[in-house]
């Protein structure tokens, strides 16, 4: 499977599904961009059970604004509809696979009960 380009249309709908959904915020004139595209790609042909997006950052200015996109490359993980990694800069293809190994690790459950935890106290 390969990526699939997300526009604000399509965003929320894609992250907040049940499984795993790596984002890719990037854009064509960013040569770190670039270097990570194929890194991505071959992560999205390796694991055909993740969801893995992009969004063109030019394309998509106000989405890539609401998601607090400050620098590009960034690299954002969703599981079960949260938010549960974000990173700018690039991954090499080794730490790509450790972020999908720690992500599918994660107890959701205790990831949610932290949540509410964060939110009462905030």
């Amino acid at each position: 499977m390969s990526s699939t380009a997300l526009t604000a249309s399509t965003f929320q709908d894609t992250v907040s599904r049940d499984g795993i959904v790596l984002v890719d915020f990037w854009a064509a004139w960013c040569g770190p961009c670039r270097a990570f595209a194929p890194v991505f790609e071959a992560a999205a042909q390796q694991y055909p059970d993740i969801v893995f997006g992009k969004v063109d950052t030019e394309a998509e200015q106000e989405l890539a604004g609401a998601a607090g996109i400050r620098s590009i490359p960034t690299l954002m993980a969703f599981r079960d509809g949260v938010l549960v990694f974000a990173q700018p800069g690039a991954l090499p293809a080794e730490a790509l696979e450790e972020l999908v190994t720690a992500v599918r690790g994660l107890d959701m459950d205790q990831v949610r009960a932290d949540l509410a935890d964060q939110r009462r106290t905030a």
